[in-house]
């Protein structure tokens, strides 16, 4: 596992040192020892969600009123961090879960909140957002699951894809179409994972994550309570990229955690591994290539830490977290790639992670919007009025 004790941070709660203590003992004794064989044999490991939410890590970012732990989101990625150099499924998990949380702790009334929030957040209940489908991934206002009124329910028939924690989740946040009006047509609802009618597929093989389900996810006549409603009807496309621009920042502090653990191993494998009578982190070419892996991995951080001070202040912060999301995600691609050619043939197998970091990598420049996606967001931002 990456020494992640390496790197120098600053927190804007007090609380959160000692609280990165805990987060370090778990993912040394629970995570790392475990990811190797659970990513080989696909493995979910359900149980390491429960222990992360009775430890409290799931409810990071939330309000306490609910079980919420009350942490600035600047210090919450940071945890994330930590955890992605461990076990970037675990970590990629709690992202998600946290994204999952997002409509109802943010757009639910009261009660809505009292009722369901504190299962969510103790980890009783493990989360899925359900805005992709087949056809509509990038377009998400071209989304066709729809959501029709019948007496005190919403009907709910169509196929979610790409979903997280899919056919494992107890409970999916899930945008349908309840009128043709475009974007303005789209209604969020929270549906037990229980649902007559909802079914997870079988999973994706994916190159990387292997031990994080994602799967299609099928609803045909799913009656959901209306109570079960977010927020107004048609309010969903806001909901779904208000929760977006939080879950990018996620993405981005997983990439972080997965490049840092990437570099860690790196220079320790070039620092212990000798040729020519000396170790080869010594040659100024290897030695050039740790320093830029370095340096893109420090930049990276920054950007998202930013990013979440313009969050937990209350300023805009959609283009910063596309910002965010792009460079980490393109810098681990990076730096895992050169983190694989630094161990050479040792970094081509199984025996050391190296290789599982580079295919774990290739996902996040695609989940959350792929970096194209957030080019786009970038570039209309630079026309848009100026922002404060």
């Amino acid at each position: 596992m990456a020494d992640q004790t390496s790197v120098d941070r600053t927190y804007l709660s007090d609380a959160t040192a000692d609280l990165m203590g805990v987060v370090r003992d778990i993912a040394a004794a629970e995570l790392a020892p475990a990811a190797s064989a659970a990513e080989s044999s696909g493995t979910f490991p359900r149980d390491t969600f429960r222990l992360l939410g009775e430890a409290g890590l799931l409810a990071l970012p939330y309000s306490s009123d609910h079980g919420g732990g009350d942490l600035p989101v600047h210090d919450y990625l940071q945890v994330l961090e930590e955890l992605a150099a461990a076990w970037g499924t675990v970590a990629l998990g709690v992202s998600v879960h946290t994204l999952a949380c997002f409509p109802l702790a943010t757009y639910g009334t009261d009660d809505q909140r009292s009722r369901w929030l504190p299962d969510m957040l103790a980890g009783q209940l493990l989360g899925a957002y359900c805005l992709s489908e087949t056809d509509a991934g990038s377009d998400a206002a071209a989304l066709r699951t729809r959501a029709a009124r019948d007496g005190d329910d919403y009907v709910v028939d169509g196929t979610k894809a790409w979903i997280t924690h899919g056919g494992v989740a107890d409970f999916y946040a899930v945008m349908a179409r309840t009128s043709d009006d475009g974007a303005k047509g789209i209604t969020c609802l929270l549906v037990d994972g229980a649902a007559d009618g909802l079914t997870g597929l079988p999973p994706e093989h994916k190159l990387g994550f292997r031990a994080s389900p994602t799967s299609q996810v099928r609803f045909e006549g799913v009656r959901v309570p209306a109570e079960r409603r977010i927020g107004d009807e048609g309010q969903g496309f806001a909901i779904a990229m208000a929760a977006l621009d939080s879950g990018r920042l996620g993405i981005a502090a997983c990439a972080v955690g997965i490049a840092q653990a990437a570099l860690d191993l790196a220079v320790g494998y070039a620092s212990t591994r000798r040729q020519f009578g000396r170790p080869v982190a010594e040659f100024q070419g290897l030695s050039f290539l740790l320093a830029d892996m370095a340096t893109g991995v420090s930049a990276a951080r920054q950007l998202y830490l930013a990013a979440a001070r313009r969050r937990d202040s209350g300023r805009p912060f959609a283009t910063e977290a596309s910002m965010a999301k792009l460079f980490a995600t393109d810098m681990a691609m990076q730096v895992t790639t050169d983190a694989v050619q630094v161990l050479g043939g040792a970094g081509y197998v199984e025996d050391h992670p190296a290789e599982r970091y580079f295919r774990e990598a290739k996902a996040l420049q695609i989940v959350e919007g792929t970096n194209q996606i957030q080019r786009m967001v970038i570039g209309r931002s630079l026309t848009q009025a100026p922002r404060h």
